[in-house]
């Protein structure tokens, strides 16, 4: 794996493009429960599905400018993968743009998530020309709602995800929340 291929460093940790060698680390990832437990399924991906879909979508990204997608994020001390950020055409609203983050449990609690969101977002301000950021997390998990506000985001709305978003939960358990920065108007 070529570390060299980032885009954007903080003083912790470094991120950079995915590659097809990566699928090993997503795999990790995403095997553990406290990881899924507020993800839509809480289930692991398969590695068939991160190699035949996962990556080559993160991939694709890489060739849309300004920059955007997914990027594999590493402490910069001993370069050990932690997990990754994204900043996409959010899937809902699409003309904004979605931040999203997924760390392993040995990341949390340390303002990590939040310094990985802050660098994406003031990228996406000053240099990529964005006009606006928005996140959403499923209402109870407080962590996350927590990394939002620390990186600037502001509470927009309550919602619920569909069942078919987050299949097997109750309407309570499918509660969430959107918070939002507004980083100019709108082009018109």
């Amino acid at each position: 794996m070529n570390d060299c291929t980032y885009l954007l460093e903080t003083s912790r940790m470094y991120l950079r493009r995915f590659q097809m060698e990566d699928a090993g680390a997503l795999f990790d990832l995403d095997s553990d429960p406290e990881v899924m437990r507020f993800v839509s399924t809480e289930c692991p991906t398969p590695m068939a599905r991160i190699q035949t879909d996962i990556l080559p979508r993160f991939l694709a990204y890489y060739e849309q400018l300004p920059p955007r997608g997914f990027w594999a994020a590493h402490l910069r001390d001993t370069r050990q993968f932690i997990g990754w950020f994204h900043l996409r055409p959010d899937k809902i609203t699409p003309d904004e743009m979605e931040l999203g983050y997924r760390l392993r449990r040995s990341a949390w609690g340390k303002g990590l998530a939040t310094e990985g969101s802050r660098v994406l977002i003031d990228k996406a301000s000053t240099e990529w020309g964005y006009w606006k950021i928005s996140a959403r997390a499923l209402a109870a998990n407080l962590a996350s709602r927590r990394v939002m506000e620390k990186a600037g985001l502001s509470f927009e709305e309550n919602f619920i995800y569909a069942p078919e978003v987050i299949p097997g939960r109750s309407e309570e358990e499918r509660r969430a929340v959107k918070y939002s920065l507004v980083l100019r108007q709108p082009a018109t």
